[in-house]
This record gives structure tokens, C-alpha cells and sequence, in this order.
């Protein structure tokens, strides 16, 4: 059994620099950095292309998030009708493979923006799907007691593998103005800085990295017994109907369900925007970023450890309510910064205390997010039938995705009516109240049926 919580560990160690490298600290900033620079070519003013390489960004995630969260209970129905994960994990981890490889061929001129964000999002759809059907994994990891601190441990573990790839890709590929690495270097491999083929090679590199690192993942996870049967589409259709229908009469699991879909929802688009808004807002280069992500990351993997032990001491529920209330005091207080104030009191030219201020809210962010996601999948397995795990963890990766659209849509649309990228994150704050809220009705036990 241990050797199978290792390879299960495994897959959040190979599957993180997406989130980490791609989604957060590398090729977010770096799309909405080509994004502005293009915009105001064509014309626009600075703050105008800013925000509009902003909205463009949350385009891309609305529409990668309605295909994620419509499509994960079916797919989740599917494979618990025949027991079978394996044959999904390898389609999924094909598309993560092929979506990250294909960032490589991004124009640093912003001559295929659009094609820079098809790639990402298909590449993101397989990470989020095989995530799914590894979460549904957890319930046979261990006992209602333990998952907690096996989930914990599992987001430090991938937190780790997130900070040692950044880390890498900073240290010897992505180039600064100067077109040199942090430490100094031309970026290895004889890539040019001029094409920015250094920061690039995140999008092959994180292929690798995956390809390379899920080996013991399906080395030691075995697939489940099979079932001999086949499902169909409209069988499949018949199993989320139902279990929406059952929810009607599992009201701790409807609100659970409802909660979770908010402020996860609400840490996504923190996810997000964290780097866009680094670039945009505090005009950060990618190097910098890239620290403020190891420092993040670093963070994440302690405080998620942390908090796996807080969750088997204290239980799931109130860990999500501590973290909730941390992350919204990290968002009021990005909304209300800016180069030039804090809260409203103006700050001397060129001062560093944004930068500074940043940084800790980096570190919570990824901190209290860490525990957050841990806690969530562990309150999860104290509602779910282990026998219909991963159609259950479907609802979650829905409940999860099925408003992935909102935070980033209402990012975009405060961007648009205001013209501020800082004030375009302010939706994120009542996302996650609102998740707050809903908790009250949130059995801390669960109601496993």
C-alpha cells in the first residue's frame, strides 16, 4: 500500500509544472506580456492593452473551463461503468503532453495569440481530466482519518516537484531583458534570447517533465477490477442525471458541492491572474515572477503539509474555512495596491514596498491554496460511495469547473469596465465569500452513503 501512495503522489509531482510553469509564473505572464506589447503596436494606449491582453486571457480560460466542467461527470460515469482508469489517464496525458509541447511554437511577436491559447487550453483539458480520475483514486488510499494528511502530503509533494521545475527553468532557460539567464547564462542548449526560445522551452520542458515523472505513477497505481462492461454516452448521461437528481436528498453534499464550486473557482482565477497581474500591474519581468513562484511554491508545499496534519487533527472543514479567510485578506489587499498607493495612501516614487507586500501575498496564496485544495478533496472523500469514486469526484471536477467560466469572465468584464487589470481582480473577493457562506451548511463529517 505504500508503494501505491508514493506512485499516486507521483502523479501530483508530474503533473504540477503545468499549473506551476504554465498556468501561473511563466507562460501567463509571458502570453500577456506579448499580448500588451502587441496591442499597443496595433495602436492602443498602455492601459488599454494591458487590460485588453487580460481580457484576451480570460477568454481562453472561460472557454477551457466550460469544456472542463461539462464534460468531467460524463467522462467520470463513463469509466466507473466498465472500472477502468488506466486507458482514460494515458488519453489525458496524451492531450497534457501534445498542449504543453505546442507553447514552443508561440510567436513572441503576438502574430498567433490565438494559437498560444488553443494549445494551452488543450494541453490544460488533459491535465484537469487525469486529475480527475486521480483524486478519485484517494477514498482507497486510506481511511476517512487519513486521506487528509495523504492528500496534504501529496500537494507538498507536487508543490516540491512545481518549485525544483521553476527553479530549473529560471536558473538555466528563461531570459531576462538582458537576454541572460538569473544566474548569467545564455540559455542552455544553444537557444536565442532574441526569439525568447528560452522561455519557450517551458512548454517542451513541462512535457517532459510529465512524460518522464508519471512512470511511477502507473508503475505502482494499479488500474481497478475491470467490470466487464461497456458504457455508452447516453448511459453515462443516465448516472449524472441521476446523481444530480440524489442530490436533492443529500443536502450537506449539495452545499458541499455548491461552496467548493465557488471558492475554487475563486483560487483558480488567483492562480490565474496572480502572474498577469504581476506584469501588468507591477511591471514585473518573467525572472522575477519566476522567484516570486519559488517562493510561492515553497510555501505551498510546507503550509499544505501543515495543513494535511491540521486536517487530520481538526478535521477538513474548519482548514477550508481558515484558508478562505486568508485568501480573501490576500485579494482585498492586491485590489487596493498599486505602484503608486497602498489602501489609498500614496507611496514615494519608485518605493519597493508593492514589490515586498507582493511577495507575502505570494506566499499566502500559494500557502493557504495548497491547504485549501488538500482540505476540498478530503471533505470530498467524506461524501463519496467508493464505489462510485470516480463518478463522484466527476461532480467535484463539475462543481470545480462548471463556473470556471465566472471568476475569469468577471475578471474580464471588471478589466473592461474599469480599465485596470488591479481592479479587474476585485470579482475574485466575492467568489469566495460567497463559497464561505455556503459552508454553513456543510456537514464537517460528511454524508457518505
Amino acid at each position: 500500500m505504500r508503494k501505491r501512495i508514493w506512485g499516486w503522489w507521483f502523479f501530483d509531482w508530474a503533473s504540477q509544472p503545468y499549473h506551476t510553469l504554465l498556468v501561473t509564473f511563466v507562460f501567463g505572464p509571458f502570453f500577456a506580456a506579448v499580448a500588451a506589447n502587441f496591442f499597443m503596436a496595433e495602436g492602443l494606449e498602455s492601459e488599454a492593452a494591458k487590460a485588453q491582453a487580460q481580457t484576451m486571457w480570460s477568454i481562453g480560460m472561460t472557454v477551457t473551463g466550460l469544456m472542463i466542467g461539462f464534460g468531467a461527470p460524463f467522462i467520470g460515469a463513463l469509466a466507473d461503468i466498465s472500472g477502468r482508469k488506466r486507458p482514460w489517464l494515458i488519453a489525458f496525458s496524451l492531450m497534457y503532453f501534445l498542449g504543453a509541447w505546442g507553447i514552443w511554437y508561440s510567436d513572441p511577436a503576438g502574430g498567433n495569440l490565438w494559437w498560444m491559447l488553443v494549445t494551452f487550453g488543450f494541453g490544460f483539458i488533459g491535465a484537469e481530466f487525469a486529475l480527475i480520475f486521480a483524486n478519485s483514486q484517494l477514498p482507497n488510499l486510506g481511511d476517512k482519518d487519513d486521506v487528509g494528511a495523504i492528500s496534504g502530503s501529496g500537494f507538498a509533494f507536487g508543490y516540491l516537484g512545481g518549485v525544483i521545475s521553476l527553479f530549473i527553468m529560471l536558473l538555466l532557460f528563461v531570459e531576462q531583458g538582458t537576454g541572460k539567464t538569473l544566474i548569467g547564462l545564455d540559455p542552455v542548449l544553444g537557444l536565442d534570447a532574441e526569439t525568447r526560445e528560452g522561455t519557450r522551452a517551458v512548454g517542451p520542458f513541462t512535457a517532459l517533465w510529465f512524460m518522464v515523472f508519471m512512470v511511477p505513477y502507473f508503475l505502482w497505481v494499479k488500474d481497478d477490477a475491470h467490470t466487464g462492461k461497456r458504457g455508452t454516452l447516453s448511459q453515462a448521461v443516465g448516472l449524472v442525471v441521476s446523481s444530480v437528481k440524489a442530490l436533492g436528498n443529500r443536502a450537506s453534499l449539495a452545499s458541499y458541492l455548491g461552496s467548493s464550486m465557488l471558492y475554487r473557482d475563486a483560487l483558480n482565477g488567483l492562480y490565474s491572474f496572480g502572474g498577469v497581474y504581476a506584469a501588468l500591474v507591477l511591471g514585473w519581468e518573467i525572472t522575477l515572477i519566476g522567484i516570486f513562484g519559488v517562493i510561492s511554491a515553497i510555501a505551498a508545499a510546507g503550509f499544505s503539509w501543515v495543513g494535511g496534519i491540521a486536517d487530520k487533527r481538526f478535521g477538513p472543514k474548519p482548514v477550508i474555512i481558515v484558508s478562505i479567510l486568508f485568501l480573501t485578506l490576500v485579494c482585498v489587499t492586491v485590489v487596493n495596491m498599486s505602484r503608486e498607493s497602498l489602501f489609498g495612501v500614496s507611496l514615494a516614487e519608485g518605493s519597493k514596498l508593492p514589490d515586498a507586500i507582493f511577495f507575502g501575498c505570494g506566499m499566502l496564496i500559494g500557502g493557504f491554496g495548497g491547504i485549501l485544495q488538500a482540505a476540498s478533496r478530503s471533505l470530498m472523500v467524506r461524501h463519496t460511495d467508493p464505489a462510485k469514486a470516480t463518478e463522484s469526484f466527476g461532480l467535484y471536477g463539475l462543481s470545480g469547473r462548471a463556473t470556471a467560466f465566472l471568476a475569469p469572465a468577471l475578471i474580464g468584464v471588471a478589466t473592461t469596465l474599469t480599465g485596470s487589470a488591479r481592479l479587474g481582480i476585485t470579482p475574485v473577493i466575492l467568489l469566495f465569500l460567497l463559497g464561505l457562506i455556503m459552508l454553513y451548511w456543510v456537514k464537517a463529517e460528511g454524508d457518505q452513503q
